[in-house]
């Protein structure tokens, strides 16, 4: 592979994330009135003050920002981490029954006080991210609590995985939904994904025996209950005893866990499970690479379910698309794969980033001209898919520039 388009892949990525991503949060999402960050702002940057502010978008500002500042050293980007470390353990954490609640008004009240596992294993992630930027052992000492927590409350203990959703005080649920658009199951692929995420990021800085044991049962029921290995993608939703019930595939995901299951095998140092792991994501960004890519207009596709393609472009596949056919490139060396992130990263440039407003669009039609979603941010959008396609490029990448 050319190195020259490498490097200006590499180049153009750090421009994107220091001159459009991280400072478009710092400009425009800082609530000078009420603490945190606004609930929602849409396309045209209208600030809706009063809006609900959610655990998930709070946690993945944490997580950026944290990212950022170990990066740049910038008191830019630790104001910003700091201030989402505030307000996420002064308003966001249960004192009582641990955890972290789901939804808060634009005064910091709960207004929906479910645990959903998905926010906190993304509270995890963020935790673990600000003590590796900082050093506060305060924030590893929350992140370890919030694992113990999901360890006793959401470990089905008969047929294994973690369950959906509890309420407030860790009882059943009868809607664990993560979403509207997500199925009311006990399981799901989307939260196992994002579990094994954040204990991935746990580990690197808590080298715990129980969490590194933990991580490694995660990782083996993905590959035997979630992997489908005769589609070598995802099932997205399951009952309690791992059924599937959905046949539906998500591109998206399918990238994205291509290479976070890798990076939580070389975590661990477990020589045999990155070699079997490598194996399952070659072959999962072989099949994105077969399927998922528009081959017309560029950029990958939503969804499938059956033979029907879902054609819209949201904008984090896109992001999780240019990691993870880089991760398959580093892997195999097929220039296929890097060629691939190259020319996702092209479709994000022409039609994702917003070069009027600034930031991304939420998504695009599938020929990239309309944009279907009014939200720049929000509840899901958030700048952690971007901003993270942007750190892994340029840790993967940054030291072949001459």
């Amino acid at each position: 592979m050319d190195d020259k388009l490498i490097n200006k892949l590499v180049n153009e990525l750090e421009t994107e994330l220091r001159n459009d991503i991280l400072p478009f949060w710092i400009n425009n999402a800082v609530d000078t009135d009420n603490r945190g960050f606004y609930g929602l702002i849409s396309s045209d940057l209208t600030i809706d003050k009063t809006h609900a502010k959610a655990a998930v978008l709070n946690a993945r500002i944490l997580w950026t920002y944290s990212k950022a500042y170990s990066r740049y050293k910038e008191g830019k980007y630790f104001f910003m981490a700091e201030r989402a470390y505030n307000y996420i353990v002064d308003f966001f954490i249960d004192k009582v029954n641990s955890g972290v609640y789901w939804l808060l008004d634009y005064k910091g009240n709960v207004l929906n006080s479910k645990k959903q596992t998905y926010a906190i294993a993304f509270a995890i992630y963020g935790l673990s991210e600000f003590f590796l930027a900082t050093g506060r052992k305060e924030s590893l000492t929350k992140a370890i609590e919030l694992y113990n927590a999901l360890e006793t409350h959401t470990w089905d203990c008969v047929n294994k995985g973690y369950y959906e959703a509890h309420t407030t005080d860790w009882q059943p649920l009868a809607d664990m939904s993560l979403s509207p658009a997500d199925m009311n199951v006990s399981k799901s692929m989307n939260t196992h994904l994002h579990i094994i995420e954040a204990y991935t990021n746990l580990y690197r800085v808590w080298k715990d025996a129980r969490l590194k044991s933990t991580l490694e049962e995660i990782i083996n029921i993905t590959i035997n209950h979630i992997i489908d290995p005769k589609k070598h993608s995802f099932n997205l939703f399951f009952d309690e005893k791992w059924n599937p019930v959905s046949e539906k595939i998500s591109f998206g995901h399918d990238i994205e866990g291509s290479w976070l299951l890798c990076e939580a095998a070389e975590v661990l140092g477990n020589k045999e499970l990155i070699k079997r792991v490598s194996e399952i994501s070659v072959a999962m960004a072989q099949r994105v690479y077969n399927t998922g890519i528009d081959t017309k207009y560029g950029g990958l596709f939503y969804e499938q379910d059956k033979n029907v393609i879902e054609t819209i472009k949201d904008w984090w596949p896109q992001a999780e698309a240019v990691v993870g056919f880089s991760n398959a490139y580093q892997l195999t060396g097929n220039d296929c794969f890097m060629i691939e992130a190259v020319n996702t990263w092209s479709f994000i440039k022409a039609h994702i980033i917003d070069k009027v407003h600034g930031e991304w669009v939420w998504g695009t039609s599938a020929d990239g001209l309309n944009v279907t979603n009014n939200e720049k941010a929000g509840p899901w959008k958030c700048p952690y898919h971007n901003s993270r396609m942007c750190f892994e490029i340029l840790q993967r990448f940054k030291k072949r520039k001459s």
